[in-house]
């Protein structure tokens, strides 16, 4: 059976958009098949396009709240755990707190520098308190140091210091010959002890 291309084509000559019911049966096939894709295609982008893009952002938040819920779900089962670590934290905190000096304790620290200085054989040129440094959450309070001595006092010294019940770190060390007759050394440092904030309010 042979294909007549031309006999095909005449059924589409002369058509009318006003007497589609006269139409030939091939050409109505080809009418119905347009406007099944037509309103197939819209359909697509005005319904199902939407729906889409909805489900694809339903799904992204799926996955952020199976990360959350996970997230979530590890600290509940290890509660005890990181309670226990807290109340550890918070007692840790709180025995560094004991060791920093509050207000009424700081002219003491320099009583204790100058008894550790004098008792290690040093002599004190300088031993002033220095304008305060105010940090987020706690308070610098700097000295000014300047003693003479051998290089095995200032050692015994820095490390007497550095024994103290309260928290004091040193800072600028600068030693050099203060006579070279008499053989002595001067050092000079900074000492700095440190006050929380909170305590002054």
């Amino acid at each position: 059976m042979n294909f007549d291309s031309s006999a095909f084509m005449a059924q589409f000559e002369g058509l009318e958009l006003d007497n589609i019911g006269q139409w030939p049966k091939a050409a109505r096939i080809v009418l119905s098949i347009f406007l099944v894709v037509l309103v197939s295609s819209l359909g697509y982008v005005l319904m199902i396009s939407d729906q889409i893009k909805q489900l694809e952002r339903v799904t992204a938040q799926e996955i952020t709240f199976k990360q959350e819920y996970q997230a979530k779900y590890h600290v509940a089962a290890n509660l005890e755990i990181f309670e226990q670590q807290m109340i550890e934290a918070e007692a840790l905190f709180a025995k560094q707190l004991k060791s920093l000096p509050e207000s009424h304790e700081t002219p003491g620290l320099l009583d204790d520098i100058t008894f550790v200085g004098t008792t290690t054989g040093l002599d004190f040129v300088k031993l002033n308190w220095q304008p305060e440094i105010e940090q987020e959450i706690y308070v610098e309070l700097p000295i000014d140091i300047e003693v003479l001595g051998s290089y095995h006092q200032f050692g015994e010294f820095v490390s007497r210091i550095a024994g103290l019940p309260r928290i004091v770190t040193l800072h600028n060390f600068d030693i050099h010959m203060k006579n070279q007759a008499s053989g002595y050394l001067k050092l000079k440092l900074q000492a700095k002890t440190y006050r929380y904030r909170e305590a002054d309010k």
